[in-house]
């Protein structure tokens, strides 16, 4: 028996009980931020998905061409590009046919895409050559080509691109941020023909 009278004993079973209710409304926000907090992170994710670019090129015979497609859902912004023959980087398209020794005695048309946005499912024509013969010779000696790209997504998500000649072949990694051009980035943006196909964007520095 209690040797407490009737009212401080209500008084301290109504202490406890506010206590209880404290934990209880705690555990219910608790809970409720979790919710919240894997809402948000449910959406990211969404929303990751959406924008997701992927890049991969390719060899057309009928169009006797070099083609870079985005073959995702999301457009691919191009930060970094190396075009590299026999492992060594190459400056521009002048400098990879020669290295290829495939000496043409006129322009082959290119489309820059250093700093370029191709949107979602779509493609740009890279190099397209003139002729059947010019194409032959060059897909002859493609073996030796490698391609690297550092591309991102327009949540500032980026991605390597590297292959080593053979398609579809290829790795991609994602990276934290694209490294900074260097001495032995590609240049394809000097006397460009023809330009970026219409959709396409130029990022803006």
């Amino acid at each position: 028996m209690s040797s407490l009278p009737p009212s401080a004993e209500a008084s301290v079973r109504r202490r406890d009980w506010n206590g209880v209710s404290a934990i209880i409304a705690a555990l219910i926000g608790l809970l409720a931020l979790c919710v919240s907090g894997y809402t948000a992170y449910i959406q990211r994710q969404q929303v990751r998905a959406q924008v997701w670019p992927y890049l991969e090129p390719g060899i057309s015979g009928s169009k006797r061409g070099l083609l870079l497609f985005n073959k995702s859902v999301g457009p691919a912004l191009i930060e970094g590009v190396q075009v590299l023959v026999d492992g060594k980087p190459q400056r521009n398209w002048k400098a990879v046919f020669n290295a290829l020794g495939l000496n043409y005695d006129h322009h082959i048309p290119y489309s820059t895409i250093s700093g370029v946005v191709i949107p979602a499912n779509d493609h740009i024509d890279q190099l397209l050559f003139p002729t059947g013969d010019d194409f032959n010779l060059f897909v002859r000696e493609s073996k030796r080509l490698e391609l690297r790209l550092c591309y991102c997504s327009s949540l500032g998500e980026c991605w390597t691109y590297g292959d080593i000649g053979t398609l579809p072949g290829a790795v991609h990694q994602a990276v934290a941020q694209c490294p900074a051009r260097g001495a032995d980035q590609f240049f394809d943006n000097e006397n460009a023909e023809p330009a970026v196909p219409e959709g396409h964007q130029e990022k803006q520095p």
